[in-house]
């Protein structure tokens, strides 16, 4: 005759997972950390976020306050967001981190091509223009005439400036 409290052999056990008190709290600071970032951002781009109403609000607290009031908002809204999911706040945090991350880097790009355009001339010209089909090859060429000419005088860099103009342009217009 069987016990009424043990398994037959053939059921599968449930597995426990044992999760220690230091890894909660490393779980609870990482959330709290969330939150200090989700801070740090403007109401505008917090717009975006998918937060609810509750923590929306403890947020837009949490940027009035300073010094204590500010930290134990904080530790309040860590607490609030055990309740939520974290992953797609923090997916829209790494978006909008990433973002300015990628325009930085357009924007040197664009420096180089600048750059190359002034030095190399009619080779990066061709590769500007393969690029942004709508740039006037002619154009260019001027102002990487002036540009030369600009440095060699030692004179302000308005015509480099204007050929990093035009290629932002173009480069705004393809996204």
């Amino acid at each position: 005759m069987a016990r009424k409290n043990q398994k037959a052999p053939w059921e599968e056990e449930e597995e426990i997972i044992w999760v220690s008190k230091t890894e909660m709290k490393n779980d609870m600071t990482e959330l709290q950390k969330l939150g200090e970032a989700l801070v740090a951002l403007k109401p505008a781009i917090l717009e975006k976020f998918p937060l609810s109403q509750e923590l929306a609000d403890a947020i837009k607290d949490a940027q009035r306050f300073k010094n204590e009031a500010r930290r134990r908002q904080l530790q309040y809204i860590g607490r609030l967001m055990r309740h939520i999911d974290p992953g797609p706040l923090q997916a829209a945090l790494d978006r909008y981190n990433n973002k300015h991350a990628q325009a930085t880097a357009v924007l040197h790009r664009l420096e180089n091509l600048r750059d190359r355009i002034i030095s190399e001339g009619d080779t990066a010209i061709d590769e500007a223009i393969d690029k942004y089909p709508q740039a006037e090859r002619q154009q260019l060429r001027q102002l990487a005439r002036q540009a030369k000419k600009e440095q060699q005088q030692q004179k302000p860099p308005k015509a480099s400036r204007e050929i990093f103009q035009i290629l932002k342009t173009f480069e705004d217009e393809n996204f």
